[in-house]
C-alpha cells in the first residue's frame, strides 16, 4: 500500500514561511530598506494610478490653458486654479505631468531590464554549461560590449533602428525601440554573472544525477541550474532598473528618446532646463527630484537585497 503524500501547504502557511524567511527578517530590521521601499511604492502607485489621481491629463492639449502658464507652486492662476507644483509654459500641471511621465519612464525601465535578463541569462547559461567554443564566442562578445559606455551603445542601436523604420512610424515605435536599445546595452552583465554561477552549479551532484538520468542539456539548464543562479540576477536587475530609468531619461533629455506626445521624466527635465535661468525653477526641479528619488530608492533596495542574499553577511 502506497504511503499517503504530504499535504500541500496552504496559502496562509506559505505566507507564514515567507514572513519568517531570512530575507523578510533582514527587510524588517533595515530602516533604510523600509524607507526606500515605501518611497518606491508611492512613486510606482502614483505612476500606475495617474489617470485617476492626476488633476489634469497633462498631455491632452484640449485641457491646457495658456493663460495659466508659469503659475508658481501653490499660487492662484489667472483662471482661478491652484496647482500644487505649478505649471509650465503651456499651462500644464507639473504634478500631473510628473505622474504621467513616470509611467513612461517606469515602463521603459522595467521592460528593458526584462529584455536584458532574457538575453543575458540565456547566453550566460549557454556559455557556462556548454562551454567550449560557444562559451568563448559569447563571452568575447560580452567583453567587447562592456568596453563601450552603455549610453553609447543605446544611442547606436536607437539610431540604427530609426534608420530601418519608415519615418511615419517613428513616434509609434519609439518606446519599443527605446526598450530594445537600453536592453541590448545591459545584457552583458547578466551573462557574465550567470556564466560564473553556472560553472559552479554544473559540477554539483544534482546536475550530475540529472545527466545520469538522461536529461537533455536544455532541460538541465532550465529546470535545475537556472533556479539556483537567479539570486545574483535579481540583485543586478534591481540596480539596473535604476540605471535603465536614468538611461531613458538621458536619451529623452538629448531628444532621441520618447516622442513629445508621450514625454517621460527626461523630456520634462529637458523642457524645464529651458526656463531655469528665467526664474521658473519649479518646471525643472520637481521632475528632476522625482527622478532622483526613484533612482535612489531602487538603488538602496538593490544594496539591501545584495546584502540579504549574501550568506556571508548573515
Amino acid at each position: 500500500m502506497r504511503a499517503p503524500s504530504a499535504p500541500t501547504p496552504g496559502l496562509r502557511e506559505r505566507l507564514h514561511r515567507a514572513w519568517d524567511s531570512d530575507v523578510a527578517w533582514s527587510f524588517r530590521h533595515s530602516p533604510v530598506a523600509i524607507a526606500a521601499a515605501l518611497v518606491a511604492a508611492i512613486l510606482l502607485l502614483g505612476a500606475v494610478l495617474a489617470p485617476w489621481i492626476a488633476p489634469q491629463n497633462a498631455f491632452d492639449a484640449a485641457s491646457l490653458n495658456l493663460m495659466e502658464g508659469f503659475t508658481r507652486p501653490g499660487e492662484l492662476s489667472a483662471a482661478g486654479h491652484v496647482f500644487l507644483l505649478g505649471t509650465d509654459d503651456q499651462g500644464r500641471d507639473v504634478f500631473s505631468a510628473i505622474l504621467y511621465g513616470s509611467r513612461v519612464s517606469l515602463l521603459v525601465g522595467l521592460a528593458s531590464v526584462a529584455f536584458s535578463i532574457a538575453i543575458g541569462v540565456t547566453l550566460g547559461l549557454a556559455a557556462g554549461y556548454l562551454g567550449g567554443r560557444t562559451g568563448a564566442v559569447i563571452m568575447r562578445i560580452a567583453d567587447i560590449q562592456l568596453s563601450f559606455p552603455a549610453i553609447l551603445i543605446a544611442l547606436l542601436v536607437f539610431g540604427v533602428a530609426r534608420g530601418l523604420i519608415a519615418p511615419q512610424y517613428h513616434e509609434r515605435a519609439a518606446i519599443v525601440v527605446l526598450i530594445i536599445a537600453i536592453g541590448l546595452s545591459n545584457w552583458a552583465a547578466y551573462a557574465r554573472t550567470v556564466r560564473g554561477s553556472t560553472l559552479i552549479e554544473k559540477n554539483k551532484d544534482y546536475v550530475m544525477s540529472a545527466r545520469v538520468m538522461g536529461r537533455s542539456a536544455f532541460s538541465i539548464m532550465g529546470q535545475h541550474v537556472l533556479p539556483n543562479v537567479m539570486g545574483p540576477v535579481l540583485v543586478i536587475a534591481t540596480i539596473n532598473l535604476a540605471l535603465a530609468i536614468i538611461a531613458e531619461s538621458t536619451l529623452s533629455f538629448l531628444g532621441v528618446g520618447v516622442p513629445p506626445t508621450q514625454p517621460s521624466l527626461g523630456t520634462l527635465i529637458r523642457v524645464g532646463q529651458q526656463f531655469l535661468f528665467s526664474g521658473e525653477w519649479w518646471i525643472l526641479l520637481y521632475p528632476a527630484l522625482d527622478l532622483v528619488l526613484l533612482a535612489l530608492s531602487i538603488n538602496l533596495l538593490g544594496d539591501w537585497l545584495r546584502d540579504a542574499l549574501n550568506p556571508k553577511l548573515r
